[in-house]
């Protein structure tokens, strides 16, 4: 009687950990990390867990955030914040419409 008990509640707790695990888990975030290209070449994105790098000239590394289908960006956590909207993500191509309100397609 006190076994089933001590495995009911080990089951519990193992189901909670998983479904914790899953729900803090970004799916998005998880596919946009990594190392983009403009279809034309002429910018490169870096991606990583923390950092949000745009090289067209001059390499800038930001800390950004994602909620929902935006990107938002601060230079060292600065507010206003920069926002980018992701029109496209699969694992081989990214469409980012930026601040400025013009899309670019981004491949790895």
């Amino acid at each position: 009687m006190i076994m089933n008990k001590y495995l009911l509640i080990l089951v519990h707790v193992a189901t909670a950990a998983i479904l914790v695990t899953a729900a803090c888990s970004s799916p998005v975030k998880n596919k946009l990390q990594g190392q983009w290209q403009s279809k034309d070449g002429s910018v490169k994105l870096k991606i990583t867990d923390k950092s949000f790098m745009m090289d067209d000239g001059e390499p800038i590394a930001e800390d950004y955030f994602t909620k929902g289908d935006t990107v938002f960006t601060s230079f060292q956590g600065n507010q206003p914040y920069t926002a980018f909207v992701i029109q496209k993500l699969d694992d081989h191509s990214l469409k980012l419409m930026g601040p400025d309100s013009v899309a670019v397609d981004y491949i790895r």
